[in-house]
């Protein structure tokens, strides 16, 4: 059934209607002709009339064509000028040479305003410097309160611009110049100081760069733009002539220092990611986001190694050719990297990896330039530019870049474009792909955090009726940024920006502390889950905060605005070097012409359950009494005595004493340590042996399960000797259990060092476990055959040795070592890879330091090896456990019973501790074993702290061993004596002699005004002769090699008459200058 059409108008219709209407035109048309012969006028009108209708048809055709095409023209000028000259057969070289279109076009018409305006900017120039600038200077300092600007002239030459280049189609709600400026100017300005009689000036100068205009927001009232944006994309060249006592700075090599120092003035304001905002409208909104927007993205620079460098280093006059140690400087802008130097090599490899923030795109360029290292002046060995353009293009771009300006040398980067991402959707995606990224010096980040802090209101006065000065601090893990100081009010209004890079945002904090300007006063403080973010719309929180520890009503109003850092790129590797390991972990790639997939690599070593359980057997070996005489003479008629040593045997390690000369109750008091593992069967022995010219003599051995140290923890016993008549030994062992804390090592030091004997080694603090799992792309042999590798591992002078894999460059060890430790602030485990020919095919240097500041001292990842192949890397899991012992002989001091009364030290109520005169801990011995006391108390709120640092000492007399005793802690706070950290050491003499025999000294420290020693020394004296004696302890400098006489940093001089030497008390001393004494 057809349906009916409704009342509308149909196809037909229209038809129709247009057959109608141009019938109506016809008749309309001929309706003149019609007048005309009505009215009975002759043809001769009817001709005038249409010779006039085409004429004003004609006409108006032609405009509508003029404008049709002017229109045109405007739209695109270039195409339609190229269409024409094509029309005439001309091609595009061939058009006159007034006829181009330049992306860059001239602005003669504003030259010459600035032209005639450049006086008047002179005069400003003059005011601003002599009424504003001028009082400012003189009261910055009081040694500057008579400077002055003698003559202030901005020339005849006026800045110009060359040419701007006006950017569309990059946002609507802006409009963007880049304006390429020069200044080759005439400036004269003089200043003087008439206190010192110093004159100085500059006399010309030159600037030339590219200066970003943006003119944003755009807005519906006059004056159409909201505010003025202004940077250098790319750091601006300079050149000045100096004057007066300037003229110095025109020395070669200070000409370039000076130059540098103000371009980096002006970069620190001008030059991205810093901008320089001039609101053109009141209470413009949002002022902190256009002053620091939102990045573009983030660029991740992974600097893996160069090749063919050019050699700089010489010798003999450049008879003998060297090589090079390069280094690399990475710079974007402001941000600015600085590589490791490696020592002597043409084809260096670093390994690093630095993010970038990017704003401008394209605009903002990389700028890698690579140095020969050497004492007095670097050597450039090239350089490589890339803009960010082409990154964002290629989203992942890895390539060898030729090294421009050195003729030699190519450069090998990783360029990622991370995409800023508003939700966290794929967090866990980046943090799994971080994860296996080998990254130094700084972990890969994960997010990136931008702080927009706005205002504070209510913030409590500083005193009663003073307002306080207040300023901010943002902490985000160890890094931490200041905001700019408002003075005089308790609601101030910031507008800052700041950016933090993070690691895992799920686990990170924001810290505020809001200040007063001197930093001592707090005005309130706030720390921000940044997990918060994780869960807000848009990752974002815009809201006033709460101020803790402040007033009732004081709060702060941030923007916390967070971006997922998003590589939306497929992982691979544009040319023939392999990838490292960790960059392809959770992914799979093929062997070359297989199809079978490659398993991924591990991001985390795999020891067994047994790794990290060893104890410490610390075994005391004290004394014997009543051994065998051995030494008869006259055939046995006179009975003498023994000269009686020990031999201690545990775990495959074995120890001797020293011999003690015609004794039967021999006192050794010497220390051993072992490391154990939990294996049945062990035993400790000790054996004793007479010391003869030919064959030693047999004095008896006992021995201890270990099984029973281990489950006690401690043991104190005297043991009889077997196989002998008579005889027995004392002994001590204690168990020590690594702790992963290292808030005790301070105290495990300073109770080693009183425990410590004269005749033992060091005591260790610490046990360093080595899991050494495996190693990745290690370089091939000569022949491209692959090698047969072991690791060498060392702490100290103890070294260990791994299997040897075979024809491999991706072995698998899997083996452990354990290392004791005696201090892990200045030791550091070394790693060797070697082929099984001797040849190194890398190395790796771990500074323990690192370890204290990881959590659970750990680290359990992937190690860039250097010296090695690009991507050659070892896979360790190296874990710290410090030794407490709680049975060293210093111990708390008991509290007292309820008839005693409480004595508490001087300056609060620090612990006390115990030591006995033989280290024994526990109840009270034989008056010979009397506990002497350690206390321990900071002196910081006893002693004010000198100008030339401090000097930590404890001083007392041993009274069974008939020995003063001197223990040097450490320094504190030293005073460098010239621009180098000094290598400080102790040494130590007993006044009034001051032959070698009382001299002592400590080990070198280098380059530190912190120096921890822990050394102890003695000087066997009877004691009233000790009590008659002076102590001079001198801080030295060790520097000084052109002379024999060291440097001195201070002195300490202790009259030991003055000094109760039965305290055994661990106290700081101010350093005096040389002629001063305490």
């Amino acid at each position: 059934m057809e349906q009916r059409e409704g009342p509308g108008i149909g196809p037909g219709s229209g038809e129709a209607l247009a057959a109608l209407a141009a019938f109506g035109k016809l008749l309309l048309s001929l309706a003149p002709v019609y007048v005309a012969g009505r009215l009975g006028l002759s043809l001769g009108f009817v001709l005038l009339g249409l010779a006039l209708y085409a004429g004003w048809r004609a006409a108006r055709r032609a405009k509508e064509r003029s404008l049709r095409a002017a229109r045109r023209l405007l739209q695109d000028e270039e195409r339609h000028v190229s269409a024409a000259a094509a029309g005439l057969c001309l091609s595009a070289r061939e058009l006159p040479a007034w006829v181009s279109f330049p992306d860059v076009e001239k602005a003669e018409w504003l030259n010459k305003i600035l032209a005639q305006a450049w006086p008047f900017f002179g005069q400003y120039m003059e005011k601003l410097l002599v009424e504003n600038i001028a009082p400012m200077i003189r009261a910055s300092n009081t040694h500057l309160q008579t400077f002055a600007f003698t003559k202030v002239d901005m020339g005849e030459k006026p800045l110009r611009v060359m040419g701007v280049n006006v950017h569309t189609g990059q946002n609507k709600k802006q409009i963007l110049l880049d304006l390429t400026i020069s200044y080759v100017g005439d400036v004269h300005i003089d200043v003087e100081v008439k206190k010192f009689f110093c004159k100085a000036g500059v006399k010309g100068m030159q600037l030339h760069g590219v200066l970003r205009v943006i003119l944003e927001p755009l807005i519906g009232d006059m004056p159409i733009v909201g505010a003025l944006t202004m940077f250098f994309i790319r750091r601006p060249t300079l050149d000045i002539n100096w004057t007066g006592m300037t003229n110095l700075l025109d020395i070669p090599g200070l000409s370039s220092l000076s130059d540098s120092m103000i371009m980096d003035s002006i970069a620190a304001f001008l030059v991205l990611p810093n901008r320089l905002l001039v609101p053109l409208v009141p209470n413009l909104h949002d002022v902190a986001q256009l002053r620091s927007p939102l990045p573009r993205g983030i660029v991740r620079v992974h600097l893996r190694e160069a090749r063919d460098l050019q050699s700089k280093d010489k010798y003999v006059k450049g008879l003998i050719e060297g090589k090079s140690d390069p280094y690399a400087l990475v710079r974007v802008g402001t941000q600015v990297f600085t590589s490791q130097v490696i020592d002597e090599s043409l084809n260096p490899a670093w390994n690093e990896t630095y993010e970038f923030v990017v704003h401008e795109v394209p605009g903002q360029e990389l700028e890698v330039e690579v140095f020969d290292k050497d004492p007095d002046q670097d050597d450039f060995l090239g350089r490589m530019k890339l803009d960010f353009g082409e990154v964002l293009k290629a989203r992942v771009l890895e390539e060898w870049f030729p090294l421009q300006d050195s003729g030699r040398g190519q450069l090998h980067l990783r360029l990622e474009w991370l995409t800023l991402l508003s939700d966290a959707s794929k967090l866990e995606q980046v943090l799994q792909r971080n994860r296996g990224i080998s990254s130094k010096p700084e972990a890969p980040s994960a997010a990136i955090l931008v702080v927009y802090l706005d205002r504070a209101q209510e913030l409590p006065l500083k005193k009663p009726g003073k307002e306080p000065n207040p300023m901010v601090q943002l902490s985000v893990q160890d890094v931490t940024r200041e905001s700019r100081v408002v003075y005089n009010t308790s609601s101030p209004v910031w507008d800052d920006a700041f950016r933090f890079f993070l690691q895992d945002p799920a686990n990170q904090d924001i810290d505020i502390q809001v200040k007063d300007d001197t930093r001592q006063t707090s005005l309130g403080s706030l720390s921000v889950r940044l997990s918060r973010l994780l869960s807000a719309e848009d990752l974002t929180l815009d809201q006033w905060f709460q101020l803790e520890n402040s007033g009732p009503g004081s709060r702060i109003y941030m923007k916390l605005v967070m971006r997922i850092l998003f590589l939306d790129a497929p992982e691979v590797c544009n040319t023939p070097q392999p990838c490292a390991p960790g960059q392809l972990d959770g992914e799979t790639s093929t062997f070359a012409g297989s199809s079978v997939d490659m398993p991924p690599r591990p991001s985390r070593a795999s020891p067994d359950a047994q790794f990290g359980t060893e104890s410490v057997i610390r075994i005391h070996l004290l004394e014997a009494e009543n051994l065998i005489a051995k030494d008869n003479f006259m055939g046995g008629m006179i009975r003498g005595k023994s000269d009686p040593y020990a031999k201690v045997r545990l775990g495959g390690q074995s120890f001797r004493s020293h011999v003690v000369k015609e004794e039967l109750s021999p006192r050794w008091n010497e220390v051993y340590e072992v490391v154990v593992n939990e294996i049945p069967g062990q035993e400790v022995e000790f054996e004793i042996y007479d010391k003869d010219i030919d064959k030693d003599d047999f004095l008896g051995r006992c021995k201890i399960a270990l099984k029973r140290v281990l489950s006690s923890r401690f043991i104190d016993e005297w043991l009889p000797l077997e196989d002998v008549k008579s005889g027995r030994l004392h002994v001590r062992l204690e168990c020590l259990a690594p702790t992963p804390n290292s808030a005790e090592l301070e105290q495990v030091l300073m109770v080693n060092s009183l425990t410590q004997t004269q005749r033992s080694a060091e005591l260790s603090s610490a046990l360093l476990s080595v899991f050494l799992d495996r190693a990745a792309d290690l370089p091939l042999r000569k022949g491209s055959k692959p090698p047969c590798p072991y690791v060498s591992l060392s702490v100290r002078n103890v070294s260990y040795k791994s299997k040897t894999a075979t024809s491999t460059s991706e072995p698998i060890w899997d083996e452990g070592f354990s290392f004791l430790v005696k201090r892990p602030h200045v030791e550091s485990l070394e790693l060797q890879v070697k082929d099984e020919g001797g040849q190194g095919l890398g190395s790796l240097s771990l500074p323990l330091t690192q370890l204290l500041a990881a959590e659970t001292l750990t680290l359990d990842r992937w190690f860039p090896l250097s010296r090695a192949g690009p991507g050659s890397q070892v896979l360790l899991r190296v874990q710290l456990g410090i030794l407490v012992s709680q049975h060293s002989g210093a111990e708390p001091r008991s509290a007292p019973s309820a008839g005693e009364e409480a004595e508490s030290p001087p300056g609060g109520s620090e612990p006390e501790l115990y030591v006995g005169e033989d280290g024994e801990p526990g109840a009270a011995g034989p008056a010979q074993e009397l506990r002497q006391r350690l206390t321990h108390v900071d002196s910081n709120s006893e002693l004010v702290e000198g100008p030339l640092g401090q000097l930590q000492l404890t001083v007392w007399y041993h009274m069974d061993e008939r020995k003063l005793v001197v223990i040097v802690h450490s320094c504190r706070k030293l005073r460098a004596s010239s621009k180098d950290i000094p290598d400080p050491y102790v040494s130590l003499i007993l006044l009034p002699d001051k032959n070698r025999v009382t001299k002592r000294k400590t080990t070198v420290r280098k380059r530190t005004l912190n120096p921890e020693f822990n050394e102890r020394f003695e000087w066997e004296l009877p004691p009233e002769e000790a009590t008659r004696r002076r102590l001079e302890a001198c801080v030295k400098n060790s520097v000084s090699f052109m002379s024999r006489e060291k440097e001195p940093l201070g002195k300490v001089h202790l009259d030991l008459s003055q000094m109760d030497l039965a305290q055994v008390k661990a106290q700081w001393h101010n350093l005096k200058e040389n002629r001063s004494s305490s």
